[in-house]
C-alpha cells in the first residue's frame, strides 16, 4: 500500500511538473560514476538563440570581483579552471584543477534576494556565480558548507537579446562523485546535498524533480522510456542511461558512454517549436572527466569532440590568461591545448 501511495503521490507530481514547463530553456546535466573512482559530468547547453561560447583556460591568483557595485564580493581564484563562456560575459560550465564541476541551468522559478548596491551584504553578479565556485573549493561539500554559512546575494540582469532576467540554478559535483544543486527560492537559498542527485533539467524546482526520479524508478526504462525533447522527458532518460550504459574504468568506455548519454538527451539541431521555447536546439555539449582532468567539449555543427588535458596547463600565478576561440564554430579535434591563445579576460556582466 505504501508502494502505491508513493507511486500516486510521484505521477501527481508528475503531472505538475509536465504542465509546468512551457516557459524554461533547455539543458541537461547527467554524472556518470564508473568503477575505480570514475566521475564523469556531461551537460548540454539548448538555447534558442546562438550564444556565442568561448573556452577559457583561467590561472590561479586571479583578482576577481561580483560587479555588482560598492558591496560586491571580491575573491582570487586559488584554483585554476577550464571554462564555457556565454557572450563573453558569464561563465556557464567548467572543471578546475582539482575536478570540481559547476554547470548552471535555466530554472524560471528562480527569484533572488533584494540587494543593495550600498548595503553590507556581499553580492555577486549571476555571470559570475558558478566561477566563483569553481576559483574556490575543491569539493562540493566545501562549497555547500561555505556558501549556507557565507550567503552571497546573487544579483541577476537581462539574458542578452532578451528582454527578461536571467534564472537559473547552479549544479556542483566532484571527483569524488558528491553532487548539490543550488536554487534561489522566494529569496532564500535552497540547498539539495547529495551523491545521489546525479540528473539535474530545467523546471520546475528540484524537490519537484526528485518526484520525477521517483516516478520514473517504478517503471522499466528497457521497455518504457519518453522520447521527447521536454524537460521531463530528457530527466527520465539521463536518469535510466547513467546506470544502463555500461560501467567502466577505461577511459574510452566511460567518456563514450557519458557522451552517449548526454547526445540522448539533446534536441537535435534547428528544432524549435513554436509556443514551446524549452524545446531549444543543443547548442554544445561538454564531458569533464574529473578523475583524468580532461575537459571535452562538442559543437553539434563542428561534427567531432575537442578536448584540454587540465593537467597539461599551467595554472599558476604566473600564467597568463587563454581562449580558445569557438563562437564561429570553429572545426577543431582531439587534444587542443596547443590551440589557446593568450588573451585578456571577458568581464562578467553586472550593474
Amino acid at each position: 500500500m505504501n508502494r502505491i501511495k508513493r507511486i500516486v503521490a510521484s505521477a501527481f507530481v508528475f503531472g505538475a511538473f509536465v504542465l509546468g514547463t512551457a516557459n524554461a530553456d533547455a539543458c541537461t546535466r547527467v554524472v556518470y560514476k564508473g568503477p575505480n573512482n570514475t566521475v564523469i559530468t556531461a551537460r548540454s547547453m539548448d538555447w534558442k538563440e546562438e550564444i556565442m561560447p568561448n573556452i577559457w583556460a583561467f590561472p590561479r591568483g586571479m583578482e576577481r570581483v561580483g560587479e555588482v557595485g560598492k558591496a560586491s564580493v571580491k575573491w582570487k581564484s586559488k584554483y585554476g579552471s577550464v571554462v564555457t563562456s556565454a557572450f563573453d560575459i558569464a561563465t556557464t560550465d567548467g572543471m578546475n584543477e582539482k575536478g570540481l564541476v559547476a554547470n548552471i541551468l535555466w530554472l524560471v522559478e528562480s527569484k533572488y534576494p533584494e540587494y543593495n548596491p550600498n548595503g553590507k551584504d556581499k553580492g555577486i553578479s549571476l555571470a559570475a556565480w558558478a566561477q566563483y565556485v569553481l576559483d574556490n573549493y575543491a569539493t562540493v561539500d566545501e562549497a555547500v558548507k561555505d556558501l549556507q554559512k557565507n550567503p552571497l546575494i546573487v544579483v541577476t540582469a537581462n539574458t542578452p537579446g532578451r528582454t527578461t532576467l536571467a534564472t537559473v540554478h547552479l549544479t556542483v559535483s566532484d571527483s569524488k562523485g558528491d553532487n548539490a544543486v543550488l536554487e534561489y527560492i522566494d529569496g532564500k537559498l535552497v540547498v539539495y546535498h547529495d551523491p545521489s542527485y546525479t540528473v539535474v533539467t530545467n523546471s520546475p524546482t528540484y524537490d519537484k524533480q526528485l518526484a520525477i526520479r521517483d516516478y520514473w524508478s517504478f517503471l522499466p526504462g528497457n521497455k518504457v522510456l519518453p522520447g521527447t525533447g521536454r524537460s521531463e522527458d530528457r530527466f527520465a532518460r539521463a536518469s535510466y542511461y547513467a546506470t544502463a550504459v555500461e560501467q567502466s574504468a577505461d577511459e574510452r568506455v566511460s567518456v563514450g558512454a557519458a557522451f552517449s548519454i548526454i547526445r540522448n538527451c539533446s534536441v537535435p539541431y534547428g528544432v524549435h517549436i513554436d509556443g514551446e521555447p524549452n524545446l531549444s536546439s543543443t547548442k554544445w555539449r561538454t564531458v569533464s572527466d574529473q578523475k583524468n582532468l580532461v575537459y571535452y567539449y562538442e559543437d553539434p555543427i563542428a561534427l567531432t569532440p575537442m578536448w584540454l588535458d587540465l593537467k597539461k596547463i599551467d595554472f599558476s600565478e604566473k600564467a597568463k590568461v587563454r581562449k580558445l576561440d569557438v563562437s564561429k564554430k570553429q572545426q577543431y579535434a582531439g587534444v587542443v591545448n596547443d590551440k589557446l591563445v593568450e588573451s585578456k579576460p571577458f568581464q562578467f556582466l553586472g550593474l
